[in-house]
């Protein structure tokens, strides 16, 4: 659309495939602000100064609702900041806006009247035409105000409904018209800005795209200034008005809470009302988690109601995801099996997101032939490309591999993971030999003595596995340490050789013990890497795959049941092996024997097995039904939600290994109502509330010293050693000019640009940081660095999408392939990864300085933690000194010389001022690790006392003094412990604050929240 600012004389331009469009202009250039956000319309307010006659709106609109976009990184959960806004304080009220504006139609007819009011916003009520438009999608008005909420009514609709199209009101300023792109004719909202025209008064709708990049565009229009129409989660006004003072304090009172349940009940029946909500029943609560529980019945009652709705959500997200006329192409794979390939449509509409092992369902249904089948996904886009590939699962009806077009595809739900956390509560709860008594009461949170586990004198008087790198004093420690507990929490924390320790810790258990030990974590990559780690060692290791998992690495595929089943010497089942794969089924009489050989086969080789390897959820097959493990070691288990730690634990556990970071991510949580019940906790730090202390590992081998500096005294209380020195990461082909202090490997560049909402609208993206990112990949390339030792990695999907993108349309052509190596992940697909360089964009830059994902403690710990050899932060600071524990980060830069503005070769450091941060740090110490919290592990225990492991004499009370004489939770925690010990190292809090340590994510309110209502505390 090209807007003219000579009036609004119709014009009529030639768009880019020949055909004359009918444009309108609408605003002068010279009356928009840089930011393009302050128009006058006044005078364009009727009907008769636009001059023209419009067609009234007509009732039909194309379905193009997108299906569910969710963020996935892992992860996968979604991004979106509007999910996590304030609700609006108003009471609910019954009353129905008053007379519409002056502007809007006063016909006396029923039926015109009718029509008037239909075209209102359907949140609140609002019909001025120029600060509403049309949702095409769904066919229903929404308005541009913000209220007390963070979006406008319109811009909340949209995010919420996953819809993409507006069309403006037909007696608004602007006329009926859709808003698109002019290059392409895009009509997502989400991609839309706006450019002017060089040295004239007019302006262009162009997408983010092509179309805003192109040379073409470039000669005419000033491409540089290309601004979204979305801002700060609103319309520009000079496209949708705000409406003004008196017609918001006319309009119908609504609150968020509300807007969203109307959104659900839209999807239902699309004619629901306000009125309706009155009758939806309310949502029933559920019992957040406690820190103690009575029994095992009590901790069934409380955690199944939170799996059960959290199943829901996930089957909800999922199951709405679907794509139609597609082109599949087919082949087989080297196991013979079909597969099926297919590009995913990631156009403005369709946001499926897949993962590997997800299962997707395919079919045809038309003239020609009706077939339906289903195949698990082993491959999936990876930003460079949008082919799915999907492994065909056997059927009876023969695929339809002549045919490749009309194609329809759906994401199906997998309920397994779900039901097996279920069945592990139910087993905790009724079964007494599920796991031994000291073990199944520890999970309770109960004070029991521990049994002895074996003699001491069976441990090895040498730790270090042959051919393995010589363990360091604080790994000796850790082994020695959890060989003889029968309950152990081992912290490793970044680089500090966790699997090595695990590893270690298993195969002495295995020659001490002589028996089976079950070995889980709740990813597939953790449990394949500590398998393969284990066979190095010289023992006999299965690993267990789920049925739907065929992506299997081939260096650990060999140690898979199937791939021993298949090799075995028995010559009937070979023999069965070929016919079936030959003619992909057998005889009912042949399946008969088949199967049942089969499982003999498996049973006889894990009857041989030293270790079993498996994830949690994969504890729960069928295969492991009947076997007993009285050694359980969970790696990664700040990772998984606690039943589905427990999947393995009720093998008959007597001795229970768990490894994690609980300073790093933990289970991703996709129902907001059960995040907020404390399912976000982990097992392993539920134990450390209730008094169990971690064995920490404290020599880390991959970070540059001075990259470790900060996250080792903000988040492990100095506590990390350096395995490696300045000159061991320091590199011959160091590109030292780009660090403006040789010394330190690091910078923070000062980018100023600001936030967009992504595509989707649920993400965002930072336009000026991406160019600032390609830049340094470039610089890094021309240096001789390898793309393979260069991460780019972002808390926000669109930032992540974006900059993919972006390398490969406007990077250095000379690098086009290497680009395409670098991989680009958001935060959450990092953890556990390293990569020589890491840069991170920060992407969030608003006016409301509010930051989201990037106030997540733990996520910044994995940020910072993933650089070998250097690490570069692109970012507002002026934004991100707002938190904090960024406002802390930042000043360690500046301190450090690495903060800085300009461009590469010619950095300079920044004076911009920074943001006081919300309840300050003004009196932390610039080194926490020297303050009085150094080594303190503070973890509640029964007695209410804070044990004291400093070590060193530091006075740091064993008990808080503020407790009242009834031990109440709340006094102490709000009181005893924020006052006293915050107090102690100088720090003012606030519910915004940094809380070193243990204290890290407000432990100590979460262990009130846990704590409330229990008596047993």
């Amino acid at each position: 659309m090209v807007y003219t600012t000579s009036g609004f004389n119709a014009q009529h331009e030639v768009d880019n495939f020949g055909q004359v469009r009918r444009v309108q202009g609408v605003v002068s250039a010279a009356g928009l602000d840089d930011d393009g956000s302050s128009v006058d319309l006044q005078k364009y307010s009727s009907e008769e100064e636009i001059g023209f006659d419009y067609e009234d709106d007509t009732d039909d609109s194309e379905d193009n609702a997108s299906e569910s976009d969710e963020e996935s990184d892992s992860d996968s959960t979604s991004d979106s900041e509007l999910d996590s806004e304030a609700d609006s304080s108003s009471d609910d009220s019954d009353s129905d806006s008053d007379s519409s504006d002056d502007s809007d139609s006063s016909e006396d007819s029923d039926s015109d009247t009718e029509h008037v009011h239909r075209k209102s916003c359907s949140y609140c009520g609002v019909r001025n035409p120029n600060c509403i438009a049309k949702c095409e999608t769904c066919d229903r008005w929404f308005c541009n105000t913000k209220g007390t909420l963070h979006s406008s009514h319109l811009v909340y609709h949209l995010v919420k409904s996953k819809h993409r199209v507006v069309r403006l009101h037909p007696d608004s300023s602007y006329g009926d018209n859709p808003i698109e792109c002019y290059g392409c004719g895009t009509k997502n909202i989400f991609n839309l800005g706006f450019v002017p025209a060089k040295g004239k008064e007019v302006v262009l709708i162009l997408c983010r795209g092509a179309c805003s990049t192109s040379q073409a565009n470039r000669e005419e229009w000033d491409v540089a200034r290309w601004t979204p129409l979305i801002k700060n989660k609103s319309f520009l006004d000079w496209i949708v008005s705000v409406p003004s003072e008196k017609e918001q304090l006319r309009a119908r009172p609504i609150t968020q809470g509300q807007m969203l349940k109307l959104e659900e009940l839209w999807k239902m029946n699309p004619n629901a009302t306000l009125a309706d909500i009155e009758e939806t029943p309310i949502e029933k609560s559920v019992q957040p988690m406690i820190l103690f529980y009575d029994d095992p019945y009590q901790y069934q009652r409380i955690f199944a109601p939170l799996i059960d709705k959290e199943s829901e959500e996930s089957k909800s997200i999922k199951a709405s995801q679907s794509q139609t006329s597609l082109t599949i192409t087919w082949d087989k794979g080297l196991n013979n099996k079909i597969r099926a390939s297919f590009n995913m449509i990631t156009n403005d509409y369709y946001d499926m997101k897949l993962a590997v092992g997800d299962e997707v369902k395919v079919w045809r249904k038309d003239d020609t032939i009706k077939w339906e089948g289903s195949g698990f996904v082993i491959r999936t886009p990876d930003g460079l490309n949008s082919e799915v590939t999907l492994e065909m699962k056997p059927s009876k009806t023969a695929v339809p591999i002549h045919l490749t077009e009309n194609f329809n595809c759906e994401l199906l739900w997998n309920a397994i993971p779900y039901e097996r956390m279920i069945q592990a509560l139910t087993i905790f709860a009724t079964d007494d030999d599920c796991a031994s008594g000291y073990i199944s009461r520890k999970i309770l949170g109960h004070d029991v003595v521990a049994p002895p586990i074996f003699d001491a004198s069976k441990l090895p008087t040498k730790y270090t596995i042959p051919g393995f790198p010589e363990l360091n004093l604080s790994q000796v420690h850790a082994i020695e340490s959890v060989l003889q507990m029968p309950l152990a929490l081992i912290q490793g924390p970044p680089g500090t050789g966790k699997t090595v320790v695990s590893t270690t810790i298993l195969y002495h258990l295995s020659k001490i013990k002589k028996e089976q030990i079950l070995v889980c974590a709740p990813s597939n990559i953790a449990v394949d890497q500590l398998a393969l780690r284990l066979y190095q060692a010289g023992l006999n290791v299965v690993r267990i795959l789920a049925k739907s998992r065929t992506d299997v690495s081939e260096e650990v595929r060999f140690l898979s049941l199937e791939e021993r089943v298949k090799k075995t010497g028995d010559i009937r089942l070979r023999k069965l092996f070929m016919l079936k794969s030959e003619l992909n089924e057998l005889s009912a009489s042949d399946e008969k024997a088949f199967k049942k050989l089969v499982y003999k086969c498996e049973q006889d080789i894990l009857d041989s097995a030293d270790i079993i390897c498996t994830t949690c959820s994969g504890a729960g097959q069928h295969r492991l039904a009947n076997r007993t493990f009285r050694t359980v070691l969970v790696d990664e288990s700040t990772q998984a939600v606690e039943p589905e730690c427990l999947i393995p634990i009720t093998h008959g556990c007597h001795q229970l290994i768990l490894v994690g970071d609980h300073q790093q991510l933990g289970p991703v949580i996709l129902n907001n109502q059960v995040a907020q019940s404390n399912l976000k906790d982990s097992l392993f730090e539920r134990l450390i509330m209730t008094g169990i202390q971690p064995v920490r590992l404290s020599v880390q081998y991959r970070m540059h010293p001075s990259l470790s500096e900060w996250p080792s005294n903000m988040f492990y209380d100095g506590s990390l050693q350096n395995g490696v020195s300045a000159l061991d990461r320091t590199k011959s082909s160091n590109p030292e000019f780009l660090f403006p202090n040789p010394e330190h490997p690091m910078m923070f560049w000062v980018t100023m640009g600001q936030e967009e909402l992504s595509s989707n609208g649920t993400s965002y993206l930072n336009r000026s940081e991406t160019m600032n990112c390609e830049k340094i990949v470039t610089t890094l390339f021309k240096r001789g660095v390898d793309p393979k030792n260069i991460g780019i990695i972002t808390p926000y999907e669109g930032q992540r999408a974006y900059t993919v993108q972006y390398m490969l349309s406007n990077g250095n052509a000379e690098f086009i392939e290497k680009y395409r190596e670098v991989e680009v992940l958001s935060v959450d697909s990092f953890q556990g990864r390293e990569k020589d360089y890491i840069i991170f964009s920060c992407t969030r830059s608003n006016e409301t300085y509010s930051i989201g994902f990037l106030s997540d403690r733990r996520r910044l710990n994995v940020a910072l933690t993933r650089a070998k050899f250097g690490l570069f932060i692109v970012g507002n600071p002026r934004v991100l000194s707002r938190n904090s524990l960024w406002s802390h980060l930042i000043n360690f830069y500046k301190d450090k010389g690495c903060f800085v503005e300009g461009s590469i070769g010619n950095f300079r450091p920044c004076n911009v001022v920074l943001t006081r941060p919300r309840g300050g740090l003004r009196n932390m110490p610039g080194v926490l690790g020297n303050s009085l919290l150094q080594g303190q592990r503070l973890a509640a225990t029964k007695d209410n006392n804070v044990p004291n492991n400093t070590g060193n004499g530091s006075g740091v009370p064993n008990t808080i003094s503020a407790i009242g004489s009834h031990g109440n939770v709340n006094s102490m925690f709000s009181h005893g412990f924020t006052s006293s010990v915050a107090g102690l190292a100088g720090i003012e809090m606030d519910n915004d604050d940094f809380i070193p340590q243990s204290m890290d994510n407000s432990l100590s309110n979460r262990i009130e929240r846990m704590c409330i209502g229990n008596g047993r505390y």
